[in-house]
C-alpha cells in the first residue's frame, strides 16, 4: 500500500524548536546551578535557547 503524496514528509520543509523540552530545560539548568536534584519539575524559570535545537522526526 502507497502513502498519499500529501503525507509525505519533506526533509527541507523540517523547522527548528525555539524551545525546550523539559529534560533539556533542566540539563541546561543544572549547568547553570539554577536547578538541583529533588527540586521541583514543575514551573521551571525560562531559559535562553543558545544555537538552533534541531526538531527529531516522530
Amino acid at each position: 500500500m502507497s502513502r498519499h503524496a500529501s503525507l509525505k514528509v519533506n526533509t527541507l520543509a523540517t523547522k527548528n524548536r525555539s524551545v525546550l523540552k523539559r529534560q533539556e530545560r533542566i540539563a541546561q539548568l543544572t549547568v547553570e546551578r539554577r536547578w538541583k536534584e529533588g527540586d521541583d519539575v514543575t514551573g521551571l524559570p525560562k531559559t535562553k535557547v543558545h544555537g538552533k535545537v534541531k526538531a527529531k522526526k516522530a
